[in-house]
């Protein structure tokens, strides 16, 4: 039984590819960098889910998939491992599917997988922690502050990654997980404040808060570049789910007891690490 990652070079797909190797599964990468690296004995191959014509050799032998999104492709991409015996399939997907926000990215992924008849998994994580690794981290490392227009107004239960990661090793693995998508979130409900404060704390650093206009942090975020530059109007209000202009709403007094409890990884993998784990599993990133 060989098992594909695609996506093996991203932040969850290498995790799902170490653990893979780490149990003496049969796992190929595949990628299209030909200078990745991966773990010792884990052979890779050359293959682009934008291009599912070019995919017969990274699917050759394979019985099992992590499927990273590719809306545009997915149908053909998934004729293709049917053709050559794929038997299950692992969707990396969003909680947005699940909330109703996301129409048309991971939901015609999963509806791709499902059509097909192929035995599947939907693993839907909530907001990545290492989104405040992207967004905070370069005034953090250079000046110890975290910039926010309502650091006590916003909070969700950030995830680890990790938790994503061993959440599709199982569903890859185990017996029992086809047909479920899974929500994956954190355990704890954090303000942004409340997330700066485990970081202080993991970094042994002060980290200073310091509130700005919504305007103000989509300049900041837009000069910074990368993640923070590509989410900046969405994480700000200034655009929807799917990209269309938006209003920023004006943000109600926080009521973290109108925030539910949110499904996380325990129930499939026997734990859930919360933010102050992350942080620690970070800290170093945090630092100049």
């Amino acid at each position: 039984m060989t098992i594909l990652i695609t996506g093996a070079t991203g932040n969850i797909g290498r995790r799902v590819l170490r653990r893979l190797a780490e149990a003496g599964e049969p796992v190929r990468a595949m990628t299209r960098n030909a200078q990745a690296e991966f773990p010792a004995g884990v052979p890779s191959v050359r293959g682009d889910l934008a291009r599912p014509d070019g995919l017969d050799e990274a699917f050759q032998g394979v019985e099992r998939l992590f499927l990273f999104p590719v809306p545009e492709t997915a149908r053909e991409v998934v004729d293709a491992a049917e053709r050559a015996g794929v038997q299950r399939v692992v969707v990396l997907s969003s909680g947005a599917v699940t909330g109703g926000f996301d129409t048309d990215f991971h939901l015609p992924v999963e509806r791709a997988v499902e059509d097909s008849g192929l035995a599947w998994t939907h693993v839907r994580p909530g907001e990545f922690a290492l989104n405040k690794l992207w967004l905070w981290g370069p005034s953090i490392r250079a000046e110890g502050v975290v910039r926010d227009p309502n650091p006590d107004g916003v909070a969700w239960y950030p995830t680890h990654e990790q938790d994503i990661a061993d959440v599709a090793v199982a569903a890859l693995l185990e017996d029992g997980h086809v047909g479920r998508a899974y929500d994956v979130n954190g355990p704890d409900l954090l303000t942004y404040r409340q997330q700066v404060e485990l970081i202080a704390e993991a970094t042994g650093r002060e980290i200073r808060v310091e509130v700005i206009t919504r305007q103000e942090a989509r300049e900041r975020y837009l000069a910074q570049g990368g993640f923070a530059a590509a989410n900046a109007d969405f994480l700000l209000g200034f655009e929807d789910y799917s990209g269309a202009a938006a209003e920023p709403a004006e943000t109600a007094e926080f009521d973290a007891s109108a925030i539910p409890p949110m499904p996380t990884a325990e129930p499939v993998t026997g734990r859930a690490r919360g933010f102050a784990e992350w942080a620690r599993d970070h800290a170093a990133d945090f630092r100049p």
